[in-house]
């Protein structure tokens, strides 16, 4: 059984319902939910003037191979009306894989672990609640040590509603 970290995020209509319907997704179609961080909000990052976003790190087990794996979760992105214009534009809903075990696997579709995860708070917060000694297989560091060395310095706040 695989163990994956996978993060979802979504900047555009119900955002709590997309990131919701994916999860549900997810759980039909690819493994089970092992935990899932609070839901958290942050400006966007990489194309600013757009809503903010709605992010969520889950922890999933599942027998899916990655590239089977994200097939699926494009899949699923695609089904809940994921449309790519622009890199980093709005989006209903982002699915990205940030670990697979402790593989680092590098093809011309996939790049885990996620390539910008530690420079993003918006990832490590939510992830950190789930996972804070999980160790990256590249950089060596746990994800709270990756988390106070961060230097972004955007705003990432738990979302209450």
């Amino acid at each position: 059984m695989n163990i994956i970290y996978i993060q979802l995020g979504s900047n555009m209509g119900n955002r709590k319902s997309y990131i919701e319907k994916s999860m549900q997704q997810i759980e039909q179609e690819i493994g089970n939910i092992i935990c899932s961080s609070k839901i958290y909000e942050s400006s966007p990052w990489g194309v600013s003037i757009q809503n903010h976003f709605l992010n969520s790190v889950i922890k999933i087990e599942s027998e899916l191979s990655s590239s089977i794996l994200l097939k699926k979760l494009q899949e699923i992105e695609n089904n809940l009306g994921r449309v790519r214009l622009r890199k980093w534009g709005e989006r209903t809903i982002d699915i990205d894989i940030l670990f697979y075990n402790n593989e680092i696997i590098k093809t011309e579709k996939l790049n885990i672990p996620h390539p910008l995860l530690h420079e993003r708070k918006f990832v490590l917060i939510p992830l950190s609640k789930i996972a804070p000694n999980y160790i990256h297989p590249i950089l060596k560091k746990n994800v709270s040590d990756l988390l106070s060395e961060c230097k972004d310095s955007q705003q990432v706040l738990e979302y209450a509603i």
